[in-house]
């Protein structure tokens, strides 16, 4: 029997083994995988290697008959990941999760997949259940990353509706599966703070957001739905964005034409780099739970923002983007990065953020310095007590 939330849940224990059967015999998962793991051989002898490929796929997952036997399957992959393109993960505020509660994770969003990823990485080592990601339609055109997605406790958002009364239906549904999902199933959920990714560094929630989640629930006080969720404010903090040149290449197109078309393929070279390219350190904070005192959506984002802004980890670089970024403050009295880092420290930064901006074309550079300047000009407004 269907169930009402059908078509966006991610997929039950239940379905594991016929979805993963289904992924092991897709033809474009194949082939992906082949050309990652053969890049030389593919063109030539990809007809012979996607059947081998395709059985010791069969052979790894099946044993694998549950959601939770596949993350810890998934585990060791994405500690590999972490340890190749990171200088280390470092967390704050993990103790204010209680084991047995349900939490809603907010977070500012910089990168596509890693981002719930840390988060999902942080939670699953301190020993508490991971939560479901909310993730758009939009990186679901192949059932294959759909399948992958849906197996990994995603649910879906329909973002590609035009039509006002199909958009309205969806964010119905939307907001009575999350409600569902936190109250009655006790199951946390990831969702960013907006939608898309802060291309710009300028790390804002959108209340339109937080105005879905009490759709489902409009005949109770917003207050008391918003405080009933268990609203967690999570920092997600990248010393280095490794998409930051192409983000820097965006915001100049849609500066100088108005406008900005994605390549074909772009959004799966972003979701790769992102994997895959160098981090530096990287630091997720969770802040304190939002209670009930706040009336309504605008006053939640305005919190919001001043808690996940407020535990931005800032390293030398922001600081050394700050000291040449055209829009820097006077009033804020922000310090320069020789007096708040060593000299071994900053020399290491220094080199890297000369290297980047080398690497921008002359045009596009202060969109890369605002990527990497904005965090500490919101940050400071928030300790001068100035509007973001």
């Amino acid at each position: 029997m269907m169930g009402p939330f059908d078509a966006i849940r991610p997929y039950n224990d239940q379905e594991v083994p016929a979805v993963l059967a289904r992924l092991c015999s897709d033809p474009e998962l194949l082939a992906m995988l082949t050309r990652y793991r053969f890049p030389q051989l593919t063109s030539l002898f990809g007809w012979m290697l996607k059947p081998l490929i395709g059985y010791r796929l069969r052979r790894e997952l099946k044993p694998i008959d549950s959601v939770a036997a596949l993350q810890e399957k998934i585990e060791p992959y994405v500690e590999r990941a972490i340890r190749r393109a990171t200088d280390g993960i470092s967390y704050s505020g993990l103790e204010r999760l209680q084991a047995g509660k349900s939490y809603l994770f907010m977070a500012n969003h910089r990168d596509i997949v890693m981002d719930p990823a840390f988060v999902n990485y942080a939670v699953y080592h301190a020993g508490l259940p991971t939560p479901r990601i909310a993730i758009g339609d939009n990186l679901l055109q192949r059932p294959f990353v759909s399948d992958l997605m849906r197996l990994n406790k995603s649910f879906i958002v329909h973002r590609s509706i035009s039509g006002r009364r199909e958009k309205l239906a969806a964010f119905q549904l939307l907001s009575a599966y999350i409600n569902h999902s936190i109250r009655e199933e006790g199951e946390s959920i990831w969702i960013a703070q907006a939608e898309g990714r802060a291309k710009d560094g300028d790390d804002r929630t959108d209340s339109a957001i937080l105005k879905m989640f009490h759709m489902a629930r409009k005949d109770e006080p917003f207050a008391e739905v918003i405080g009933g969720l268990g609203l967690v404010p999570v920092s997600i903090s990248y010393e280095y964005d490794p998409c930051d040149q192409a983000k820097a290449r965006e915001l100049y197109t849609r500066a100088t034409t108005g406008s900005y078309t994605k390549a074909p393929g772009e959004d799966d070279a972003s979701i790769a780099l992102g994997i895959t390219g160098y981090k530096g350190r990287v630091h997720i904070a969770f802040g304190e739970q939002v209670d009930a005192q706040w009336e309504d959506a605008k006053q939640v984002a305005q919190e919001m923002d001043r808690r996940i802004l407020g535990g931005y980890r800032l390293f030398p670089v922001n600081y050394l983007a700050y000291a040449v970024w055209e829009g820097r403050e006077a009033e804020l009295n922000v310090p320069e990065a020789r007096q708040l880092f060593g000299v071994e420290e900053l020399a290491k930064a220094e080199a890297e953020w000369q290297r980047r901006l080398h690497s921008c074309p002359v045009e596009q550079r202060p969109y890369l310095i605002l990527q990497y300047a904005n965090p500490v000009r919101n940050q400071y407004r928030i300790k001068a007590e100035l509007p973001l």
